[in-house]
């Protein structure tokens, strides 16, 4: 979860908003780009994340995100391979300030270009999980497997090790047998966050984050019928 300002979560909520999009676009080269709401297409831009199906809630999944967006740019679609694109949007406060939130980090999978603009389509460190997982026989604690995962792809994990060893299930010992169906590391934490009784996500600023569902409420779902029925 991100943290906002109260202001922004007032801001959000009303009926009107002012806000705008950027985000810098960042090559293996080390080539920096930055683009804003000028150089976004009218009409375009997304991105797509989910923790479960749209059928069924289910634990353990590990959905990578996806984002897609159209730029009046230049930059030679070749040398975008791997690049990174960062996104944020920022917000106008009844202050009249922008509050700037991040929108995930993601890796470049295909660039193509028309006559004046540049399309990227990208997602976020989740793909990087589909290393092949070669070991068949190991045993250790979900944080043990978390920080290997983590380790052997290159991806910073959100949590400590006591934070994960205080979750349900977070101190047993778990053991991956020589029969399995694990094939990436992206398999293993499948099954961790299963043990754990959650999801894996990559958050805002590129880390993996364990995330536990709640039944705690989260919004008054009555004053939003009401607010709804009044508009109609």
């Amino acid at each position: 979860m991100y943290a906002v300002s109260d202001e922004f979560l007032t801001a959000v909520q009303e009926n009107t908003r002012t806000y705008y999009w950027s985000g810098t676009i960042t090559t293996t080269a080390g080539k920096v780009y930055d683009f804003d709401y000028k150089n976004i297409v009218k009409g375009n831009g997304y991105v797509t994340s989910k923790c479960c199906s749209s059928s069924e809630i289910e634990l353990g999944t590990v959905y990578s995100a996806e984002m897609g967006i159209t730029l009046y740019s230049d930059v030679d679609r070749y040398t975008l391979e791997d690049a990174e694109v960062e996104l944020y949007y920022h917000l106008l406060l009844s202050d009249g300030t922008y509050e700037t939130v991040p929108m995930g980090i993601y890796e470049v999978a295909e660039a193509n270009r028309t006559l004046n603009c540049l399309e990227i389509t990208a997602y976020d460190y989740m793909l990087r999980f589909d290393k092949d997982f070669s070991s068949t026989d190991s045993t250790g604690t979900a944080w043990g497997f978390i920080s290997l995962c983590c380790t052997a792809c290159d991806v910073e994990c959100a949590h400590t090790q006591e934070e994960i060893e205080a979750m349900a299930n977070g101190n047993i010992t778990l053991s991956i047998y020589s029969e399995n169906d694990i094939e990436t590391y992206r398999d293993v934490l499948y099954y961790v966050a299963q043990i754990l009784g959650g999801f894996f996500i990559i958050n805002r600023t590129g880390q993996l984050e364990l995330t536990e569902f709640d039944s705690r409420p989260t919004r008054d779902m009555d004053f939003m019928l009401q607010s709804l029925f009044r508009r109609c």
